[in-house]
């Protein structure tokens, strides 16, 4: 399995940033090392892509990961100073800015104080935006497969934090998930909620197929309910297929005939083994592969049904 996509620090010293209403070099772009947000995870972040489209580069579905980004941080009650109008505008310049066709865009907003208290009511913040050249997160692993393991930690849930936003905090259960799944030679992890129903990947999204239907855990499981899922659902159902929202059992991801996970990095990634039982014939199914086109059409533009979902730069 190849490495994550990402962007070493050698091709990011020349990328443009915007950090409260200016562009700025990425190396210009500085906060003290005793930032709140560094030291408590007390960011918001969202996650979207631009794409080379039909017509040309467009970000996919911005004002609805915008929105996200807004919900997020009135959840945290976080000041967000600029309207969704600025915010948008902002990610169309970045992505200009760096003569990006492809790429990952990363807003983030957090709290400029560099006290050591943990309290951070009324405090100032920052906002951010940047964008890097970003390929398949999972490498090769997009087109064959990846393999999972279910974690032995429990999905965060809603009694405990908001689970609805995109917090950095949130991603630690993440992070201690993946580093398990990668010890015992997994590609990625799956997290069960605390009542043992399967809940989504690190940061990804999770569906199955069974019988020819599309099934995938709803709210009640203490998902992000992500902006992908949401489009392959519209999707899925523009083919016909039938989608349901529901709690899924550990086991059912043994006997599933395909699993996948979806998300702005992930995109759509088959799932072909998980804690070394293979999904199906251990291979990409045909289902999985279909969607995966599908999405790549609506993405790139070249399906007319969707054409609302691209912002183009």
């Amino acid at each position: 399995m190849t490495g994550k996509a990402g962007s070493g620090a050698s091709s990011m010293k020349n990328l443009k940033v915007w950090l409260d209403g200016k562009m700025m070099g990425y190396a210009d772009a500085k906060v003290p090392i005793l930032t709140h947000s560094l030291q408590y995870g007390s960011g918001i972040f969202e996650g979207m892509r631009a794409y080379p489209a039909k017509k040309g580069t467009a970000v996919f579905r911005l004002d609805d990961h915008i929105k996200r980004f807004q919900r997020s941080t009135k959840i945290y009650s976080m000041s967000l100073n600029y309207s969704a109008k600025e915010l948008g505008k902002a990610v169309l310049q970045v992505v200009r800015a760096n003569k990006l066709s492809s790429c990952y865009i990363r807003p983030f907003v957090f709290y400029k104080t560099d006290s050591i208290g943990v309290g951070a009511w009324n405090a100032p913040t920052s906002t951010f935006i940047a964008a890097l050249p970003f390929g398949a997160y999972y490498g090769e692993g997009k087109e064959k497969g990846i393999r999972c393991k279910i974690s032995s930690w429990r999905r965060i849930n809603s009694s405990i934090l908001p689970v609805e936003a995109k917090a950095s905090g949130n991603y630690i259960n993440s992070i201690i998930s993946n580093n398990e799944a990668r010890a015992s030679g997994f590609d990625e992890t799956i997290l069960l909620s605390v009542e043992g129903y399967v809940a989504e990947g690190a940061a990804e999204n999770i569906f199955i197929v069974k019988y020819g239907h599309l099934i995938t855990p709803g709210a009640s499981a203490d998902i992000l309910m992500g902006v992908t899922r949401d489009s392959l659902i519209k999707i899925a159902e523009s083919l016909g297929l039938i989608v349901e929202e529901r709690e899924v059992h550990k086991e059912e991801l043994y006997s599933a005939d395909e699993v996948f996970f979806c998300g702005t990095a992930a995109e759509v990634t088959p799932v072909v083994n998980i804690d070394g039982i293979s999904i199906g014939n251990g291979k990409p199914g045909p289902i999985t592969k279909l969607l995966s086109q599908k999405y790549t059409e609506a993405v790139t533009g070249q399906n007319s049904e969707f054409g609302d979902w691209l912002t183009y730069v």
